[in-house]
């Protein structure tokens, strides 16, 4: 579970800077129109591994509607999955510019600079999405941060971040699994036992889940519980490198 989950996650589902749109003309009405439609395909082909047609498809969307916001952000993620980080930043720095309230728009950018290591101003982007009060999904926003601060060995940040995660939305998996982790960092070994119990009771555990679980047993002495963990590991995952990382003492 990465940061850039929660990045491609979030525009699947919450594009949102729509609603802070002024009334337009008819023609310009229509300009968004073909500019929607250019972005929809833009995101299929995206989709489709097809990222030469992805791009042209984006670049046409902003010819028709250089102000429209998805159009914006979708190319600038394509951007940084072609390793074209300036123009990546040139893209979603604009998309905050043509919204600088919306919760998505602001949560996206926050995710690219804490990916480009800008901590402070990754930071600042989080902070203004979760200030907005339509942003849906403010957990999605938090995770992020707390993700960013945990990569940079942050580690009260992170927890605080997580902890109003899970407050916001009790079943969000990533928070849960990180604060688990921040926990285990920190010997709180009981309360990251809790916290994993509840990421794995929205489903099926990962590699990096079970590995946790093993190392929180083998943390509080309970040999039998963190063997399970590890046969678990070893039949799902055998070939993960998380599987290597189990003591070769481990019973199988």
């Amino acid at each position: 579970m990465r940061l850039k989950h929660a990045l491609a996650l979030l525009l699947i589902l919450a594009f949102s800077a729509g609603a802070y749109a002024a009334p337009r003309s008819k023609s310009s009405e229509k300009a968004r129109n073909a500019a929607e439609v250019h972005v929809a395909l833009g995101q299929r082909y995206m989709q489709q591994g097809r990222l030469e047609l992805a791009l042209e498809k984006l670049q046409k969307a902003l010819k028709f509607d250089s102000s429209y916001v998805d159009a914006h952000t979708v190319i600038a993620v394509l951007y940084e999955r072609i390793n074209d980080q300036k123009q990546a930043a040139e893209h979603y720095r604009r998309a905050v510019e043509l919204a600088p309230r919306n919760g998505a728009v602001n949560n996206n950018y926050g995710a690219f600079l804490c990916r480009a290591g800008k901590l402070d101003e990754a930071s600042q982007r989080f902070a203004a999405a979760v200030a907005d009060p339509f942003y849906q999904t403010p957990d999605m926003a938090y995770t992020n941060s707390g993700t960013c601060f945990q990569q940079a060995e942050k580690l009260e940040r992170a927890e605080q971040d997580f902890r109003k995660a899970v407050e916001l939305n009790p079943n969000n998996s990533e928070a849960l699994f990180h604060l688990a982790g921040v926990l285990f960092r920190k010997n709180d070994f009981l309360r990251a036992r809790a916290f994993l119990q509840r990421f794995e009771a929205l489903g099926t555990p990962s590699a990096d889940s079970l590995l946790l679980g093993f190392n929180i047993e083998t943390s509080l002495g309970n040999a039998r519980e963190a063997n399970e963990y590890a046969r678990r590991l070893r039949s799902e995952f055998p070939e993960s490198p998380q599987r290597q990382k189990l003591e070769p003492s481990t019973p199988s």
